[in-house]
């Protein structure tokens, strides 16, 4: 595995970097593609609906109108559903897919988004 065996060693930080690299369409297949296997846990594919319906709904925990912390709760739910997603999907399973999606992007072209 000359080249690429480095970056597939399960490290969780290499695993970050490589889906941060992933064009913008890639992180929504890899979500989509996650929301969709069977081995992930109904609790992680909960978490991400929940997000969108909070984001949708116009009930924040701290409104909009107050600078910066108004955006910032947003964020921070958000972060924290793909954080949760992350964590309980098992490394290799995120491995399987991530490896899949370069392939995938490599194929058409490279990672433009």
């Amino acid at each position: 595995m000359a080249g690429g065996g480095e970056a597939r060693q399960g490290d969780g930080s290499s695993l970050a970097r490589r889906i941060w690299r992933l064009p913008f369409r890639g992180k929504l297949r890899l979500a989509g593609a996650l929301l969709r296997d069977p081995r992930v846990p109904r609790t992680a594919k909960a978490a991400v609906p929940l997000t969108v319906l909070y984001l949708a709904v116009p009930v924040d925990l701290v409104p909009d109108f107050i600078p910066v912390l108004g955006q910032l709760d947003d964020v921070l739910v958000a972060a924290g559903a793909l954080w949760l997603l992350r964590r309980l999907a098992s490394p290799e399973l995120m491995e399987e897919h991530v490896a899949r999606l370069e392939q995938q992007t490599a194929a058409h072209g490279g990672y433009t988004g």
